[in-house]
């Protein structure tokens, strides 16, 4: 059964504060249409930009995935995004009021609780998946870093972190078998800091929405009461103290390895980035939003790379052929039921498109089958070759005098079954030089604009006896 596209049933607001500017915002889920994907709108600022959820459009990576398109910009959005994945949202609108997601508790929970709350539901396209078939990887051999997607049926996730300066994650490990087990086995895990790295962060301008209640600060240093009583102040605390498990603050772990989990709550978040589902095995070591952008942008390519299709033929009814079936008779010596091909609408020096226009009186649909019928593909090959052959011939001073024979069919894919009432496409080209009465052409076949077979043929003209 084929999955369909799915996306949320009504609007939902979260109000919070955003980590780095301290700034109150309302950020709101939309439903959107089918083929529409993940895009945020900031409706605070003039035009109210879109700027769609796509690695491309990342422009920072340092404490959080920062999106931008012109001006705008909209930080810290892998937590909702990791929400919308896990929960098999396909398309949203996200409509946000200032420059960043709201922090929150520094998890997924409270996005994958909001999406809940109105509900998912399914829409009329189907959906579409980044399917891994071969190895993928990225590798920063200088830093450690290494995330790899492998072929696998479904979606899952292994994490591994270590950090030299803790002893608390000198060794994380973090799974996730099915995203089914999102919510409770990640979703509720925050976003971890060092001690160290908190006084240039607040130096610098940053986490002025930081809080004690929305991250999880680990002892990576000798620490003073006094240094302590300076850090209480910073959050606005009466008091702060380290922990026996090294933590910082007053919060229990939701789980023991909570910072791996949250990693690889990042490593969803960031890979939505690539704008497709994916299925295969992803093995990450030391990922973090830098590398996880770059592991998005490799898909991306790949997506692309996929996506290039041939360029589908116009076809204008109306227009009158370059060659009807009286030319066409002339040329080739098939005649029906063999003949494949009814007329002739392109006819360039390196490529030649014909139609054929399949119907239910064609004599193969009697057998072929009689209650499901089919047009076989091997006839839509002998179809592209007789196209093919029009080509050729219709270089020669006399072609009713030569006729054509293909020596070889290579890379044949069928890929769609053409049935009674669909009007075929051939478009054959030249892959090298006709010589010495050689060719070879590629030949690739559409219903609409939708490939059904496409091969690539050689082959060699001889004079009639």
């Amino acid at each position: 059964m084929t999955e369909k596209q799915r996306t949320i049933k009504a609007p939902v607001t979260l109000e919070g504060t955003g980590l780095h500017t301290g700034v109150n915002v309302n950020f709101t889920l939309m439903p959107a249409p089918a083929n529409h994907g993940f895009k945020f709108k900031r409706i605070d600022l003039e035009g109210q930009p879109v700027i769609d959820a796509l690695a491309e459009n990342v422009a920072f990576t340092q404490r959080g995935t920062v999106l931008q398109k012109g001006d705008a910009k909209v930080s810290t959005i892998e937590h909702c995004l990791a929400a919308l994945t896990a929960l098999k949202v396909d398309n949203c609108l996200i409509e946000v009021d200032g420059p960043e997601a709201p922090i929150l508790d520094g998890s997924s929970k409270f996005f994958v609780e909001a999406v809940k709350s109105v509900g998912i539901e399914e829409q009329e396209e189907e959906r579409q998946y980044f399917v891994v078939k071969e190895k993928m990887v990225f590798e920063d051999k200088e830093r450690g870093i290494k995330i790899m997607a492998l072929p696998d049926d479904e979606f899952s996730a292994d994490v591994k972190i270590s950090f030299d300066q803790s002893l608390l994650l000198s060794n994380q490990y973090a799974v996730l078998d099915n995203l089914d087990d999102f919510e409770s086995e990640v979703s509720a895990c925050r976003t971890f800091v060092f001690l160290h790295e908190l006084e240039p962060l607040l130096k610098n301008n940053l986490i002025k929405g930081g809080d004690l209640d929305n991250a999880i600060i680990i002892i990576d240093k000798e620490i003073s009461q006094d240094e302590l009583n300076k850090l209480a102040d910073l959050f606005d605390k009466p008091y702060v103290e380290v922990q026996p498990t090294g933590i910082l603050n007053n919060v229990e772990l939701v789980h023991s390895n909570e910072m791996a989990r949250h990693k690889l709550l990042d490593v969803i978040g960031d890979l939505a980035l690539c704008g497709m589902p994916i299925k295969g095995r992803i093995i990450a070591t030391r990922p973090g939003h830098m590398a996880n952008v770059e592991f998005a942008k490799l898909i991306r390519k790949e997506i692309k790379k996929r996506s290039n299709k041939p360029e589908v033929p116009f076809y204008d009814p109306n227009k009158a052929p370059v060659c009807d079936i009286n030319d066409i008779k002339k040329m080739l010596p098939h005649r029906p039921p063999f003949l494949l091909i009814d007329k002739i609408i392109e006819l360039g020096e390196k490529h030649i498109v014909g139609v054929k226009n399949v119907t239910m009186n064609e004599p193969f649909f009697v057998g072929h089958f009689p209650e499901e019928p089919v047009m076989p593909a091997v006839l839509q090959i002998e179809a592209m070759a007789q196209a093919g052959g029009i080509f050729i011939l219709s270089q020669l001073d006399d072609p009713g005098a030569y006729s054509t024979y293909f020596l070889k069919i290579d890379n044949v894919k069928l890929r769609k079954k053409v049935v009674p009432g669909d009007t075929i496409i051939f478009k054959l080209e030249l892959l090298t030089e006709f010589r010495r009465g050689m060719a070879n052409m590629k030949g690739t076949a559409f219903v609409g604009d939708t490939v059904v077979s496409e091969g690539e043929f050689m082959a060699s003209v001889m004079k009639n006896k």
